[in-house]
């Protein structure tokens, strides 16, 4: 059924928001959001799959070229900057999660810095932040057309397909287009939409959100030059449709109408505390809350002395995985991360290496975790909760529930525990005063008269470092 207007509405919007209409709410939020980014696309940048993607795309030559987080010397052509730069952010899993699910800022901040070092005129710190919320509020304007969204994802990945969306309404925004090559950026970037959840708990995963970051930027650049799409692509069923079972878009308020109210000002994203699935941190509060019970009682957790761990989480396939074998399946098990918070008081980026994963206490306490689904929990992550239960030989009980996570929109991570993990995953690529200078040039992003000294800073690395990182392609 075509629903006219919709598309065009959004072209409209993008090209209208200026910077006026940033509220102090959307403001703080966002940039919690690009620190948060930032810090785990360094850390990332540390990972085989990041390093694997870098050697390929160093294959690309082009006149214009923008910089790769946490390389002092290496640059690429911004389309496959953008690319490994999103690779790098969710290469270990850890980035920001939305409701309805997905993860909104990996797909937008490195195409938008990428594209930042091309532009003839360089863009303000303001600037960015716009075109940052542009790309965010695309994202949850999309999420928004489906009830199926409001769940765990099922069938494919969510950034690989409002991401994608998102980037290139971001990148249209910091390129100044007009309201219908809006439009036919959308369109574009729709037929880059779509990766399916088969490949999560895989290396492919993090090519997930580069993907998304490197064709939405192609994609504004494209209706720059003036390449047309389907300007009704938001419209129709057999458009952007074709990814939801219960799709019922909406026209994007025109900012002048006084309608207009960003998504992100009432609905805050969640800040990982540990790398991996955003439903493994209810099942890590769990399992650390029942431990403690249970040492507060006999004194020690003795492997030797548990008969069964029960799991009470919420139905989803892809991260309900008994036996993980690798670091990616172990990042979307919530057997392996009840166990680990278990075994050792607490989950880190650590505990994810290959030793610890084939740790035989590992393996021996994964064979006595049984996983209960109660029809209650539902696999949203506004609703679900999980809960862990630890039965002994002699036959006692240790049970906890965790419903809301410390790091959640409901429970959000204190600016200075949201600064503490940046620092943590900054250190491990930039020198001190690099990572002080990301601090401060995020902190006060909406003063920053070019964004350009954001990038000089993500730079700031020793090459002995750095030489020594590159060479590890595990």
């Amino acid at each position: 059924m075509l629903r006219k207007g919709i598309t065009e509405s959004f072209g409209a919007a993008i090209h209208a928001l200026n910077t006026a209409q940033l509220t102090d709410g959307v403001i703080n939020r966002s940039k919690r959001m690009m620190l948060d980014n930032l810090g785990v696309g360094l850390l990332g940048t540390r990972t085989a799959i990041f390093n694997k993607a870098l050697m390929y795309s160093q294959l690309f030559t082009s006149v214009e070229r923008s910089s790769v987080w946490g390389k002092s010397e290496i640059t690429l052509p911004p389309q496959y900057a953008a690319f490994v730069n999103g690779i790098a952010v969710h290469s270990m899993d850890f980035d920001d999660t939305w409701h309805p699910a997905t993860h909104p800022s990996g797909a937008v901040l490195p195409a938008l810095l990428a594209l930042a070092e091309t532009l003839p005129s360089q863009p303000s710190g303001l600037d960015l932040l716009l075109a940052f919320n542009v790309g965010i509020e695309v994202q949850g304007r999309l999420l928004q057309f489906s009830r199926e969204a409001y769940n765990i994802p099922e069938r494919f990945h969510p950034p690989s397909v409002v991401g994608v969306m998102g980037s290139a309404a971001a990148s249209a925004k910091l390129l100044g287009l007009s309201p219908a090559q809006c439009s036919h950026a959308l369109a574009i970037a729709a037929s880059s939409a779509g990766a399916p959840l088969a490949n999560a708990a895989t290396q492919t995963k993090p090519l997930h959100i580069g993907n998304a970051a490197r064709r939405g930027l192609e994609a504004a650049q494209l209706a720059q030059i003036g390449l047309e799409g389907n300007p009704a692509i938001l419209d129709v069923d057999h458009g952007f449709g074709v990814y939801y079972k219960d799709y019922s878009p909406s026209a994007m308020a025109h900012p002048a109408s006084g309608a207009f109210k960003w998504i992100l000002e009432e609905q805050d994203v969640a800040f990982k505390r540990i790398p991996a699935h955003l439903g493994m941190h209810w099942v890590v509060d769990a399992a650390l809350a029942a431990r403690e019970k249970l040492q507060n009682t006999i004194g020690s957790f003795d492997l030797g002395q548990i008969r069964r761990v029960t799991l009470r989480v919420p139905p989803s396939k892809y991260v309900n995985r008994p036996l993980p074998v690798t670091e990616h399946q172990a990042r979307h098990s919530f057997q392996f991360n009840a166990c680990s918070a278990l075994l050792d008081d607490k989950v880190t980026v650590a505990s994810f290496s290959e030793a610890q994963i084939n740790r035989p206490s590992l393996k021996e306490l994964l064979s006595k975790v049984e996983v209960e689904t109660p029809q209650d929990n539902q696999p949203s992550f506004d609703k679900m909760y999980c809960e862990v239960e630890i039965e002994t030989e002699l036959g006692q009980s240790y049970a906890d529930r965790c419903d809301t996570f410390y790091g959640h929109w409901r429970k959000p991570l204190s600016q200075e525990h949201l600064v503490e993990k940046f620092c943590v995953n900054a250190s491990s690529v930039l020198c001190t005063e690099g990572v002080e200078g990301v601090v401060d040039v995020i902190g006060n992003i909406e003063r920053v008269r070019e964004c350009s000294v954001l990038g000089l800073y993500l730079r700031m690395t020793s090459n002995a470092q750095e030489q020594r990182q590159s060479m590890k392609i595990f």
